[in-house]
């Protein structure tokens, strides 16, 4: 883009062949040709039906469909119709959940003003936003929203609201003349407005300079189209595991086919050996489980104030390294609060101002006289920097109405940016009193005389030195400084700017918006769960270096940087430095999102805050991006994984404590529904080796897959936290979830489950037929899995934790098994569940073999632990 903010307003206007009375039909006609709508271009969406249709490319989900239509040719119409419900669920849930996705642009658009005031050939004109050219006049005044961007002209007292653009709410005074700086922060661009921002105050004459995708909201616009969607640290291991896992099964169902053809098995039985093989070893219902665990991760999360847009996102907070904050209103308050006040040479606090001294009470009527803020209907509407002096008056004892209803504005000089002064007149005790405020490098050569607490006396040199240190300090602190000032005026004289001299010093003011209470905790705890917290700020490099230092994020030999210092480092140099920096100010969209990309190509997960339109491009980026609810922009909220309905820093901290929970719990659900298939898939490759027939019906496993080993698995998933959770580094997001000690655990309790499986088996084909064999595995199976709920549950021992601490795990066990209770004793479901009748001691074979994993694995935790 231009830097338009570098040439004057005639160099502006020759350069965009434009005049002050606006461009003529034709010109525009051809503008618009040239430049286009002013609108925001989406990026291409792929549409749902192909959405839904990448949900069958899954190479396990085609295992599946190949089964499911060998199931068919066999005449086994109840497998087919099973297997086909489960995938036509998981196809459309996973179609729902991209669909809600990509809403960020939408948003965008919305922003954008839909009519516009412009001057063209020299008439006002009231047009749709859309149809603003480059080279068009606008006229702008309070209310208004900003249709494009553009230089200004003509100004007269204009504030504009950037918030939704640099992140930063205070109003930004405009003015006219250009900017000399090289390189100036948009946040400084005071010369400049910018579409999508509001305009608080005053009236503008504006050249626009850039529409649509040229806009500052339109470069956040192409970022935003730029930035994909990025995989959680999960849905990788997920990935890792099912590719592996698909893999495998493909070359166990070709050596068991093969083997069953060596041993002339008929090619239909062999493939259902196979079929039965990929039904045993495929989790069916991990995804649901996965996703159910999630759900239930976020409404524990909404009840602390978190709320998750994206489920996939809950686990990914297990593993952020760094968190990426924003300063205003995350870490601080967002409201400014006068911290100090430097009186007759000392310091106070607010609330030990004395209104009876008359330095005191006169630089308090100074406060709430010289202020066009009020409160209304309990609220306190007006500037921030206003409002903090009358909360400040408010805190020594001064009532706003009382004041300002017996000492009435008689007249004033309004606040000027160039100035950078307010004066208001007032009749006080039989005098009229000229009350000022403003900039101290502005008044001190205007103040002759000081007020102290034996009267009002000559300043002396001392006092100046004193006052400037006194200031020096405060900035040194990131506090932003007010000096207040009075002067009796004569009855006559005639109120202009010269009147604003010959000053009686009254104090200083110094304010802040101060950080949260909780947050110095917050960052204590996020450092000590190896969370790296970082400052991005669109603020001032000494105020975000004071409040930082103040709450631990900048600690000693850690570095602060600007924007345009991070713009003259190289990607080598950024990289070197990356891991000192803990302070970004004055940043652009560009910057945070180089920051995010930094961080994440060492290796970290990050998790970035935000709450204007200019964040969300990095919210995005980011692996969480967490908005603002009170006063995060849609924009922002669309783009972001998390929402924080109290706009607080330590809610991310308890977040990441329940992702980390959460993950566990999955991991743990994973585990418990791996190692049954485990056993499945022994058995069947057992009985495949010996020529036996086959143990396990499709349905028979789809019976277990799907329901009763869901129950279990959802319950394990409501664990509750351990306590020493956050003491925990966090997890390595490259480390997969097929860990050697994980694939051991595997292992061993599949084998386990599936001896234990076979040895009933083996029983049921000696004293009963194949049918009570295959019902009397299937029965073991189920029930050894039931039982195994609980080992999954925690690495500890149900003796350390409870058996009653998770409540849930026992009502699945019940429910489990009144589910398996049905399949064997209703006459109706044997049928359908190719199930035998079974005799009183067959059934208690059963419950034996079924407990004695669960007894094996239980006695190892409890062994392990008494001698750790």
């Amino acid at each position: 883009m231009e830097e338009w903010f570098r040439l004057s307003e005639d160099e502006a206007l020759s350069q965009l062949q434009a005049s002050r009375s606006g461009l003529d039909c034709a010109e525009v006609i051809k503008r618009r040709e040239q430049y286009g709508q002013n609108t925001l271009i989406k990026a291409e969406r792929k549409s749902a039906f192909q959405v839904f249709l990448d949900q069958f490319k899954d190479l396990l989900v085609i295992i599946l469909i190949i089964a499911a239509v060998i199931s068919m040719i066999s005449g086994d119409v109840e497998s087919t119709g099973v297997i086909f419900a489960v995938l036509l669920l998981n196809a459309i849930l996973g179609t729902v959940e991209n669909q809600k996705a990509e809403k960020s642009l939408d948003s965008l658009m919305a922003l954008s003003a839909p009519v516009a005031t412009v001057l063209r050939e020299g008439k006002v004109q009231e047009i749709l936003s859309a149809e603003v050219v480059p080279g068009d006049i606008l006229l702008l005044e309070a209310g208004d929203m900003v249709a494009a961007d553009g230089r200004i002209l003509e100004n007269y007292s204009l504030l504009v609201n950037e918030s939704s653009l640099t992140g930063e709410s205070v109003n930004v005074e405009k003015r006219t003349g250009k900017l000399r700086e090289e390189k100036v922060p948009l946040a400084e661009q005071s010369n400049m407005v910018f579409s999508g921002s509001l305009v608080a105050a005053g009236r503008a004459i504006v050249l626009v300079t850039g529409i649509g995708m040229n806009t500052e909201i339109g470069r956040i616009a192409s970022l935003m189209n730029d930035t994909g969607e990025k995989k959680t640290p999960l849905q990788v291991s997920l990935d890792q595991f099912g590719s592996r896992l698909a893999a495998a099964i493909l070359l166990v169902c070709l050596l068991v086919f093969g083997l069953s053809i060596y041993r002339r098995m008929p090619v239909l039985d062999s493939l259902m050996f196979a079929v039965a093989l990929a039904v045993a070893a495929i989790p069916e219902a991990l995804s649901s489980i996965v996703t159910i665990v999630q759900a239930m991760g976020t409404q524990k999360m909404a009840r602390e104030n978190a709320i998750i847009k994206d489920l996939k996102a809950v686990e990914s907070l297990g593993c952020v390294s760094v968190i990426c904050s924003d300063k205003t209103g995350t870490l601080t308050q967002n409201r400014m609060t006068v911290q100090q006040v430097f009186v007759n040479n000392r310091l106070y606090p607010p609330e030990l101002l004395n209104p009876e001294l008359p330095v005191h009470k006169y630089l308090l009527y100074d406060a709430v006289l010289n202020n066009d803020s009020t409160y209304r209907e309990g609220k306190l509407l007006g500037d921030p920097t206003e409002a903090a002096l009358l909360q400040m008056a408010e805190r020594a004892g001064a009532e706003e109405e009382v004041i300002k209803s017996h000492y009435p504005r008689l007249g004033e000089i309004p606040f000027d940016s160039q100035r950078k002064l307010m004066s208001t007149l007032h009749r006080i005790e039989g005098k009229n009193i000229l009350f000022t405020k403003g900039a101290q490098d502005v008044l001190l050569p205007r103040i002759t005389h000081i007020w102290t607490s034996e009267g009002v006396r000559p300043i002396r040199e001392g006092d100046r030195q004193a006052l400037m240190e006194q200031n020096l300090d405060f900035s040194a602190q990131g506090l932003r400084v007010l000096t207040f000032v009075c002067r009796e005026v004569k009855d006559d004289e005639v109120l202009a700017e010269q009147s604003e001299d010959g000053y009686i010093l009254l104090g200083l003011a110094a304010m802040m918006d101060p950080p949260r209470p909780e947050t110095k905790t917050a960052v204590m705890n996020a450092r000590r769960a190896g969370i790296r917290p970082v400052m991005i700020t669109g603020d001032h490099k000494v105020t975000a270096s004071a409040i930082a230092e103040k709450i631990g994020i900048l600690g000693e030999g850690d570095l602060a940087v600007s924007g345009p210092e991070l713009d003259d480092m190289s990607e080598e140099e950024l990289n070197r430095k990356l891991e000192k920096i803990s302070v970004y100010a004055r940043v652009s969209p560009e910057h945070k999102i180089r920051i995010v990309r930094s961080w994440q190509k060492k290796g970290h997960i990050v998790a970035m805050t935000g709450d204007g339109v200019n964040d969300a491009p990095a919210l995005k980026q980011a692996d969480i991006g967490v908005a603002m609810g009170k006063m995060g922009t849609e924009v922002s909220k669309d783009a972001s994984a998390m929402i924080l309905t109290d706009d607080n820093f330590a809610t991310i901290i308890k977040a990441v404590a329940n992702g980390r929970n959460v993950y566990r719990n999955i991991r743990n659900a994973i585990k418990f529904l791996l190692s049954g298939n485990m056993a499945g898939i022994l058995c069947v490759l057992y009985t495949s080796l010996k020529g036996l027939p086959v143990p396990f019906a499709p349905v028979h496993l789809l019976f277990i897959n799907l329901l009763t080993d869901s129950l279990p698995a959802i319950a394990i998933g409501m664990e509750k936290a351990e306590a020493d959770l956050l003491a925990q580094k966090p997890r390595n997001p490259k480390e997969g979830i097929l860990t050697k000690r994980f694939v051991f655990q595997l292992l061993f309790q599949g084998a386990l489950i599936a001896v234990c499986t076979m040895s009933a088996y083996a029983t049921g084909l000696v004293t009963g037929s194949e049918a009570a064999a295959s019902t009397m595995a299937f029965s073991t199976l189920t029930l050894a899995r039931l039982f195994h709920g609980f080992n999954c549950r925690s690495s500890h021992s149900i003796l350390k934790i409870g058996l009653k601490s998770n409540l849930w795990s026992i009502m699945a066990f019940e429910a489990g098994t009144i589910l398996l209770a049905a399949v064997l004793f209703i006459p109706g479901l044997h049928t359908f569940f190719y199930v035998a009748d079974l005799s009183g001691r067959q059934f208690v074979t059963i419950f034996i073999f079924a407990f004695i994993p669960t007894l094996v694995i239980q006695a190892i935790k409890t062994i392990r632990e008494s001698l750790y």
